[in-house]
């Protein structure tokens, strides 16, 4: 009986001297490092580039139709459309002298005859194709006839002539814008003629 005692305090002590043990080397034993998560960050979608828009395309459609003017277009219009534009034909309109199957080009004048006229223009003027720069010839407003002024846009019989009596009275035009001062010939008029005109040397 006397001797358990010392036992079971020696039994003890080697207990707590165990779990001393085992956390000192827990302690002590290197863990492993943990690696860092990469995140995989999508690429970014280009920018698709812009594509331009074609410019409108300037008609002047005129003669048998029912409101003559200068139209804006879209690129791939037909003569058709541009008669469309004009109201429609007027009822003496030949539409069967003309190409209605035609595709436009910028600055193109669009003569609708009427029936039984001797048309004095072409009926469709060829313009100017958009894809290059080439010019046609100009009218010079100094020199040229009733006949030939009345082949640029806008400009009837009536207006020619009073070209033709404003410069006999006043003199050569000096500049294009000169050609305001006609009575008749106000902006609108001279913004659809000026691509077409020339005063000279």
């Amino acid at each position: 009986m006397g001797s358990s005692g010392p036992s079971r305090s020696l039994l003890v002590f080697c207990s707590v001297l165990s779990l001393i043990a085992g956390a000192l080397i827990g302690y002590f034993t290197p863990h492993p490092r943990s690696r860092p998560i990469t995140v995989a960050t999508p690429e970014p979608t280009p920018t698709p580039t812009p594509t331009p828009t074609p410019a409108p395309l300037r008609v002047y459609v005129c003669g048998a139709v029912q409101a003559p003017d200068v139209y804006l277009l879209p690129p791939g219009s037909l003569v058709r459309d541009a008669v469309r534009a004009a109201g429609g034909p007027a009822p003496d309109a030949d539409l069967e002298r003309i190409n209605l199957a035609r595709e436009l080009q910028d600055q193109q004048q669009i003569y609708v005859p009427r029936r039984g006229e001797e048309t004095p223009v072409p009926t469709i003027s060829e313009g100017v194709p958009t894809s290059t720069a080439s010019a046609q010839p100009l009218i010079n407003v100094n020199t040229a006839t009733a006949e030939e002024l009345q082949k640029l846009p806008r400009v009837g019989p009536a207006l020619a002539q009073r070209i033709v009596a404003y410069r006999e009275m006043y003199g050569p035009f000096k500049t294009p814008e000169d050609l305001m001062q006609v009575p008749g010939i106000g902006e609108a008029i001279f913004a659809a003629i000026r691509d077409f005109i020339t005063v000279g040397p």
